[in-house]
C-alpha cells in the first residue's frame, strides 16, 4: 500500500519502523553496555578517570559502578548531559563553542595527569563533543580566540577532521598532549566514535594518541575557508612553536586505545531490526561526509533507483521493502537565517529531490539527540511532506535557502525529539522504500 498521509496506516507504520531503527542504533551505542566489556586491568598504584564528550558522564557512571577498587577523577560533558557519579567529578560545559567551564575542567584534567607516576593508570573516556568540551588554549592564546575560530569553522562547511586539525594546534591538551602529560603512567583510552572512519586521532581531537597532522595542515584549513582572524591565533599557527607529539614518540609507549562503540555497530543493529521486520537493509557507509544537501541528492537518487526496481547487487535486484542506512557527519555552509542542523538540512534536500515520490519515507537524526544547536535530534520526511508544507504556506526551496530545517519540520510536527541520549555515534540516516502500488 502506498504511503500517503501521516494519519493513514501506511505512513504511521513507516514512522514507527524508522523510529525503531533509530532506537536500535542508540541501544547499540549505550555507554553502560559498551564499558562493561572493556574494563582495563587494575594496576599496583592509583586508577584515575578523566574524560570528555556528550557521553562522558554516562561512561564515567558505568565505569565507577563496575570498577572494583579505589577510584577518582573528573570528566566534562555538555550541559544537560550530566549523570550523577559518586567517585568521579562531573563538570558541565558549553558545546559546540567552548566556555570557561570546559577550560577549567581541562586544566584540572591536565594537572591530574601530571601528578601520576609509573605505577598509576589513567583511564580516559572520550566521546563525541570532546574536542569542544576539552578546551584548554595553548600558551599565548585566549579562550576568546578559540571561541571565535570555532564559530567561523562551524559556519564554513569544514569537515570534522579539518576542524579538529585546527583545534589540536590551538590546544594545550589535545593532539596527544594529555598522554604526554601522564607519562610514564599507563594510559588506557576507551572511546565512542563519532567521526567518519573511526580515526583515533580525530575522535575528540585525540588527546591520548599520536597526531599525524601539523601546524602547516592547520594553517591550510584556515586558508581553504578564508578564515583570517583572530590575529593572535593566526600568528600562533604561523609560529608553529611546540608541535604535537607524533607517532613513535616515547609518550605513547604505555598507552592503549579501545574503540567500544562506533557508527558501524549502530548501523548493524538497525539492519538487524529491519531484517526481523521483513525489510531488506542496505548499509551504504558509516563514513559519509560532505555538504548535507549534496549527500541528500545522492541518497535520493539511490532511493528512486530502489523504488523503480532497478537497484542491483550482483545478479539480483534488491526486493522491496528495503531501507537505506548510512552514517557519518555531513556539514552545512550556513548562508541563511535559519536554525536547522545538518540532519534537518539533509532531509530538506532529500524531500526536494524526491518530490513526493510515493512509498519513500526517511529519518535523519544525530545520535546525541541534538541536531546542531536545537532541542531536536532530527526529523522525518514522508511522501506528502512538501504538500503539507505548502498547505502551511511553506516552500521547501525557501527553507533550504535559509538553512531553516528546524523551522520547516517544526511547523509540520515532524521533528524527532529524544532529549540528550548520553551517547554519540554521529548521524543516523534511514530511507525506507516500499512498493508504491
Amino acid at each position: 500500500m502506498p504511503l500517503s498521509t501521516p494519519d493513514r496506516p501506511g505512513n504511521a507504520a513507516a514512522r514507527e519502523l524508522l523510529r525503531a531503527l533509530f532506537d536500535a542504533a542508540l541501544a547499540a551505542a549505550d555507554p553502560a553496555r559498551a564499558i562493561a566489556a572493556h574494563l582495563p586491568q587494575p594496576v599496583a598504584g592509583r586508577t584515575m578517570v578523566v574524560g570528555a564528550g556528550k557521553a562522558a558522564a554516562a561512561m564515567a557512571c558505568a565505569f565507577e559502578t563496575l570498577w572494583p577498587g579505589p577510584l577518582g577523577g573528573i570528566v566534562v560533558t555538555r550541559r544537560g548531559h550530566a549523570v550523577p557519579c559518586e567517585r568521579i567529578a562531573v563538570v558541565e560545559a558549553s558545546h559546540p563553542v567552548p566556555d570557561e567551564a570546559g577550560a577549567a575542567a581541562a586544566r584540572q584534567i591536565l594537572e591530574l595527569a601530571h601528578g601520576l607516576g609509573p605505577q598509576d593508570q589513567l583511564v580516559c573516556l572520550i566521546s563525541g563533543g570532546a574536542s569542544a568540551l576539552l578546551a584548554l588554549p595553548a600558551p599565548g592564546l585566549t579562550l576568546a580566540d578559540k571561541q571565535a575560530v570555532t564559530r567561523a569553522l562551524l559556519r564554513s562547511g569544514a569537515t570534522i577532521g579539518e576542524i579538529n586539525c585546527v583545534r589540536k594546534h590551538l590546544s594545550a591538551i589535545k593532539g596527544g598532549r594529555l598522554a604526554a602529560a601522564a607519562a610514564p603512567a599507563r594510559v588506557v583510552t576507551l572511546a565512542i566514535s563519532d567521526v567518519p572512519g573511526d580515526d583515533p586521532a580525530v575522535i575528540g581531537s585525540g588527546p591520548t594518541v599520536p597526531d599525524p597532522t601539523s601546524f602547516a595542515d592547520a594553517r591550510a584549513v584556515l586558508a581553504k575557508y578564508r578564515i583570517g582572524e583572530p590575529a593572535g591565533l593566526v600568528a600562533h599557527l604561523a609560529a608553529a612553536d611546540g608541535e604535537t607529539p607524533k607517532p613513535g614518540d616515547a609518550a605513547f609507549e604505555r598507552t592503549s586505545f579501545v574503540l567500544i562503540a562506533s557508527p558501524q555497530q549502530a548501523l548493524d543493529a538497525a539492519a538487524d531490526v529491519a531484517l526481523a521486520r521483513g525489510v531488506a537493509p542496505i548499509v551504504l557507509s558509516d563514513r559519509i561526509e560532505g555538504e548535507a544537501r549534496d549527500v541528500a541528492e545522492v541518497h535520493a537518487a539511490i532511493a528512486l533507483q530502489l523504488a523503480a526496481g532497478r537497484f542491483r547487487v550482483g545478479r539480483d535486484i534488491v526486493p522491496l521493502p528495503a531501507v537505506l542506512l548510512s552514517g557519518g557527519e555531513t556539514s552545512v555552509t550556513v548562508t541563511g537565517r535559519g536554525r536547522g542542523g545538518r540532519n534537518c538540512e539533509f532531509l530538506l534536500a532529500l524531500a526536494a529531490a524526491l518530490r513526493g515520490a510515493p512509498g519513500i519515507a526517511a529519518l535523519a537524526c544525530d545520535t546525541d539527540g541534538i541536531d546542531g544547536t536545537e532541542d531536536n535530534a532530527g526529523a522525518i520526511v514522508c511522501p506528502d511532506t512538501i504538500a503539507r508544507a505548502a498547505r502551511h504556506g511553506i516552500a521547501v526551496t525557501e527553507a533550504l535557502a535559509q538553512n531553516d530545517g528546524h523551522g520547516f519540520f517544526a511547523a509540520l510536527g515532524d521533528l524527532v525529539v529524544t532529549g540528550p541520549t548520553l551517547t554519540n555515534v554521529n548521524d543516523f540516516r534511514a530511507i525506507l522504500v516500499h512498493p508504491s502500488a
